[in-house]
């Protein structure tokens, strides 16, 4: 079935959202779909996708096909970030990117979600669950050395998880600074000898974007 987007929020975003942004969603795990094509093509997938999630135990189904009301269903999803920051004042968050094979998504999601709330810190939790792809958001007080220390474990419980199922430490962010002490736990330590010696050769200087990446 050709989908163009899959997204999903879990039910603590959805209050964020509904909080941030005076929504009246129900707050219970929210999945949007996309569909692109001609009207009737259109109208099949959307009732095909309604009698798939029926059958597993989906309800509260909605499709729109006008603009104004794509933009309402679609506010959730594009305000889920600021919802969880701004629900704390002063907090920032831990922004998170595994990316798993859908076999295993159900479980990783579970599983990250069970890990926040158990550590007390609070969360919000986004995906493009159509290729595997979900952001943990963990909201600490940026002065507080014990929160953003609980916050950087349930990140490395999280990364831990994915590459054990055959996922990623990201799905789109890229390694940057955030990630680079779990490149050799996915990739191999020969993979990422190989990828420091074509910079290397290509930045002899080391000049173009040093520290990224790699140490050195």
């Amino acid at each position: 079935m050709p989908i163009a987007r899959c997204e999903l929020l879990d039910a603590n975003t959805v209050r964020l959202v509904n909080q941030h942004s005076r929504t009246t969603l129900r707050e219970a795990p929210l999945l949007l779909m996309e569909f692109h094509g001609s009207p009737a093509s259109v109208k099949e997938q959307a009732q095909l996708v309604q009698e798939i999630a029926a059958d597993n135990g989906g309800d509260a189904f909605e499709w729109a096909t006008t603009p104004e009301a794509r933009t309402r269903l679609w506010t959730a999803r594009h305000n889920a970030y600021f919802a969880g920051v701004q629900s704390i004042p002063g907090a920032r968050a831990i922004t998170t990117d595994v990316c798993v094979p859908i076999s295993h998504l159900a479980e990783a999601i579970g599983a990250a979600i069970d890990d926040a709330n158990a550590s007390g810190i609070p969360y919000f939790m986004v995906g493009h669950v159509g290729d595997g792809n979900f952001h943990m958001g963990y909201l600490i007080d940026p002065a507080d050395g014990a929160q953003r220390a609980r916050g950087e474990q349930l990140n490395q419980a999280l990364v831990e998880r994915a590459i054990a199922v055959g996922g990623t430490c990201t799905g789109e962010h890229g390694i940057g600074l955030h990630k680079m002490r779990f490149l050799a736990a996915e990739t191999g330590d020969g993979a990422v000898a190989m990828m420091r010696a074509i910079k290397q050769a290509l930045d002899p200087h080391n000049i173009l974007n040093p520290g990224k990446i790699f140490s050195r």
